[in-house]
């Protein structure tokens, strides 16, 4: 494709997103602004989840027709459930695995151009077959030749490519979403919602990350070092003489894919004891390492069987791969999910709130009250139960407590950050993930020996904080005695004065101020009075609105030129 055909095809991909969202943004004025003005809002309510499942529908076949950028813009919108009704998170969720595969012949053309030498040299054999395809890139499996090998001590390797152009396809949809998120800043049911242009800049720093595999590839050797004494954990090896911005060359350790039960138990590996150190190894990456692989999906997580005594008298270890999607914990982000998970772990429906206001989650002017209410109403309905547990309620139930408190949630100023937002969706896919290796998985369970070691250093840094206030009030103390006998002494001596001169100057002054404010009084009340009589009575209303002139003069010039020093 020439350049002027490629801008050409990138201009249309432009006005095709803006198109999009102008009809949406149409049909959103039209019933959400313009009926219930009219007296029909009923017509709104009752037409609302209906427009909101078509409108998921139509981006999806958008998002699908487009690819690149718009599958992670749908991916995005299905973990957004702090801001976006379910009727639209459950039609995007998998759209990641509609993504159709690029030609081989232009994947070639990308890894060539990027490794700088034909693909036979480059590797003793490329598999033309795609591994997998995403929305950025996609891999293939390879074998390297035999310098390298013998260089890196590796044979078998899968090679990531970007999709050919998925830079300017990137540039251009977020120039595309950029100018939508200042649309939707003119529109006031969503901007006392939702900081779109804040979302749109946080979409982009977490996309234009995972099209540079250079950073994956530091973010995997991170991961690798983190857990380099965990024997519950592996990674694949970074190829670094196979790797650049585009291209990412790493050992293949594919194995039986973690959501493979019958795999499993026909390895001798039980699903359970998976579910549980999957869970143990994502805490892990919360309150210990504060790096957290935050797309966790069945793809991404192998189990590979290994002996007893090198899975610490397990007979597997859990290979993580894919680290283009990782969340950063803050420690003032941790403060908060501590904070969190304590109140999860002791059913205290305040503590979660007052976590969530730590965190950022709940703006200060939240009203929390019903936030409060409902929590209370959800730990002592659904707290502790297990998957097994809540499969036997009864589904009416599920959904009637879900509307309600999805739409007070909703109804709440609260926006979730980007990191958070990425724990979110890695502890949802996790516990999914443990529910479906283990009906019976219950993740309070999972939960509590972190919230019990929490609470213990918790006590440490308290009883170290009290300590500390302690000494700092004994040393007050022991100075306390000599302080007062000094200030007796100079009492005595007549050496003790107080100047209140300035005390006296504020007292003139306000005085001064209270005075004008009641000449400005009496200036309004005999101009209107005097507009008010001109018609009837003349020369009464002139006489008044000339005498407004006095106190207005005093009210503009009193204490002119006497202000002294203060």
């Amino acid at each position: 494709m020439t350049d002027a055909a490629a801008q050409g095809a990138h201009r249309a991909r432009y006005r095709r997103i803006l198109s999009f969202a102008a009809r949406e943004f149409l049909a959103i004025w039209w019933f959400e602004l313009v009926l219930p003005r009219i007296g029909l809002s009923r017509v709104s309510e009752r037409t609302r989840a209906g427009r909101m499942q078509r409108f998921a529908r139509r981006f999806h076949a958008l998002a699908i027709a487009l690819g690149g950028l718009m599958i992670k813009v749908g991916q995005f919108m299905s973990s957004r459930l702090d801001v976006l009704p379910p009727e639209i998170t459950k039609e995007l969720e998998g759209l990641q695995d509609e993504v159709p595969a690029v030609p081989f012949a232009d994947i070639r053309v990308v890894a060539e151009d990027e490794l700088g030498v034909p693909l036979e040299r480059a590797y003793a054999w490329f598999d033309e077959n795609p591994v997998a395809a995403a929305s950025l890139g996609q891999a293939h499996r390879a074998r390297l030749s035999d310098l390298d090998a013998a260089d890196t001590g590796l044979e078998n390797v899968v090679v990531k490519v970007q999709r050919p152009g998925i830079d300017a396809i990137v540039a251009t949809d977020l120039a595309a979403l950029r100018r939508v998120a200042r649309w939707l800043t003119r529109v006031r049911i969503v901007a006392d919602r939702v900081d779109a242009p804040g979302l749109v800049e946080e979409f982009a720093q977490t996309s234009l990350e995972e099209i540079d595999y250079l950073h994956e590839a530091a973010s995997a050797e991170r991961f690798r070092e983190n857990f380099a004494e965990d024997p519950r954990v592996d990674t694949p090896e970074i190829v670094w003489e196979r790797s650049t911005r585009r291209v990412l060359t790493l050992s293949d350790v594919t194995a039986i894919k973690i959501n493979d039960t019958d795999a499993l138990r026909t390895a001798g590996i039980d699903p359970s004891e998976v579910a549980d150190v999957f869970a143990e190894v994502m805490f892990d990456q919360v309150f210990t390492h504060s790096f957290v692989h935050a797309d966790p999906h069945p793809g991404n997580i192998f189990v590979t069987p290994v002996p007893a005594s090198a899975a610490g008298e397990r007979g597997f270890r859990l290979t993580f791969i894919d680290f283009g999607m990782m969340a950063e914990v803050p420690d003032s982000l941790r403060d908060g999910l501590r904070t969190l998970l304590i109140a999860i772990a002791g059913r205290d429906s305040r503590g979660l709130v007052k976590a969530a206001q730590e965190i950022g989650v709940l703006l200060p002017s939240a009203d929390t009250a019903e936030l409060e209410r409902a929590l209370t109403a959800l730990f002592a309905r659904f707290g502790g139960m297990g998957f097994a547990e809540l499969s036997t309620v009864d589904p009416r139930e599920f959904r009637d407590f879900a509307d309600e408190f999805g739409d007070m949630v909703r109804s709440l100023p609260l926006q979730l950050p980007e990191n958070m937002l990425l724990l979110i969706r890695a502890v949802s896919l996790t516990s999914g993930m443990c529910s479906s290796l283990d009906p019976s998985f219950n993740v309070w369970d999972a939960a509590e020996p972190y919230a019990g070691r929490l609470l213990r250093d918790e006590s440490g840094n308290l009883i170290q904080d009290l300590a500390k206030q302690a000494m700092q009030n004994a040393a007050v103390t022991w100075r306390l005695p000599k302080r007062i006998d000094d200030i007796i002494t100079r009492v005595d001596e007549g050496s003790v004065t107080f100047d209140t001169s300035r005390l006296e100057r504020r007292l003139d002054r306000l005085e001064g101020i209270a005075r004008r404010i009641a000449s400005g009084v009496l200036f309004a009340a005999l101009l209107i009075g005097g507009a008010l009589l001109v018609p009837s009575a003349p020369p009464l209303g002139i006489t008044l609105v000339c005498v407004s002139v006095l106190p207005l003069l005093h009210s503009l010039f009193a204490g002119v030129g006497r202000r002294g020093p203060r």
